[in-house]
């Protein structure tokens, strides 16, 4: 099999194939236990024990940690791979410094996170050809309040040097200060400062702080609005749109809990579920959309939307959400695994490798039960 060329992948003719992977930290590793599956099942049919995801995905993004993954896939890297790194690096980059508590500095030291990506990507660009898929990156410009999506389509209107502009062109960012920015979590890690003009830099912080830690609803508006350049016909037989989640829990708390909170946690809380509300509103927009095999209970008032399609028409989409609730009835029910809620309470922070084994439990668990081939419909194959 002759490995596609990432404009090979973007404009080339037939159905397109799209991989979203959210935000989370260090349930990242989670992640990355759903997608060997998703691996295995690609080699299965492509007859290549050796293909990567980048052989049958034609655009992958990714927020925060899922821009890592993102980064990693589009180069050609297998899932073992990826795997790798978040176990070798989870001490070094989450070790705390004695003077950083994440009230007056960040939590931790963003140097180990730097010196790790520049030894994964080194010096390569958005605009390289080492880069063999199409590959978006969400970050935050918190200077300016807007949300970037960074991106190598070539046909992008910021891809190549504006004339008369003197703003950097996304191909000649460099993918490791790209996915160090989208990285930048208030709280854990200080801003990432990029050049964005020739006189100008810009403070980016993680594109969790968006309404994209799900970045699948934007990567789908990237494939098919026309001022993005790539302008991909919709359909159930012509996108299908993979997203992965990082493991979730409902909040739940006692009224008398929350009238008592402290101003300062009550804060917190809030914004924790304002990225909740807005990853639920991506899921419910995409069913809204799509044929969805894997559709879940919204709630109760609007169930699945199985018997809904946005103008009452045919599908815009595929679309597969696969997503680990962190509560004990589900994994117990669902994936046969025992936890208390206090211990996945303490999965749910994303700042402690001291988690990965646990998460890595529950991922190849989620993998097996939720990832079917059923589900990936021939009109996909490559």
């Amino acid at each position: 099999m002759t490995t596609k060329t990432r404009d090979q992948h973007l404009f080339g003719p037939g159905p397109k194939r799209i991989l979203a992977l959210d935000g989370g930290g260090i349930r990242g590793i989670l992640t990355v236990q759903i997608l060997k599956k998703i691996e295995a099942i690609v080699r299965e049919r492509l007859g290549n024990p050796s293909a990567t995801l980048s052989d049958y995905f034609d655009l992958i993004g990714g927020t925060s940690t899922g821009a890592i993954i993102a980064a990693g896939l589009s180069l050609g890297w297998t899932t073992d791979r990826v795997d790798r790194l978040y176990k070798q690096l989870g001490d070094s980059i989450f070790e705390s410094s004695l003077f950083s508590w994440g009230a007056f500095r960040p939590k931790f030291s963003a140097e180990p996170l730097r010196e790790a990506l520049k030894g994964e990507f080194g010096d390569t660009r958005l605009g390289d050809d080492d880069l063999r898929t199409g590959l978006a990156v969400m970050a935050k410009r918190l200077d300016t309040g807007s949300p970037w999506v960074l991106h190598n389509n070539p046909r992008g209107k910021y891809f190549h040097q504006r004339p008369g502009s003197n703003a950097v062109p996304n191909k000649d960012y460099l993918l490791r200060d790209v996915v160090r920015a989208s990285t930048a979590a208030p709280h854990y890690f200080e801003p990432e400062e990029i050049q964005v003009t020739t006189n100008l830099t810009g403070a980016f912080v993680d594109g969790g702080v968006s309404p994209h830690n799900n970045p699948a609803l934007q990567l789908f508006m990237l494939a098919t609005l026309e001022g993005y350049g790539l302008d991909w016909s919709t359909g159930a037989n012509r996108i299908l749109l993979v997203s992965l989640g990082t493991g979730s829990a409902e909040l739940k708390l006692e009224t008398k809990e929350v009238m008592d909170m402290k101003a300062l946690i009550l804060a917190g809380r809030s914004l924790a579920t304002l990225m909740d509300d807005a990853s639920a509103l991506n899921e419910l927009v995409l069913q809204w959309l799509s044929r969805s095999p894997t559709a879940r209970l919204i709630d109760r008032e609007v169930g699945d939307l199985s018997n809904d399609v946005l103008g009452g028409g045919s599908p815009w989409l595929t679309y597969l959400r696969y997503e680990s609730w962190l509560d004990s009835d589900w994994l117990r029910r669902v994936l046969r695994l025992d936890y208390t809620d206090s211990q996945l309470e303490a999965l749910l922070a994303m700042d402690k490798p001291e988690n990965m084994e646990d998460l890595i439990r529950i991922g190849e668990a989620a993998g097996e039960f939720l990832v079917e081939p059923r589900h990936f419909g021939s009109e996909f194959d490559v």
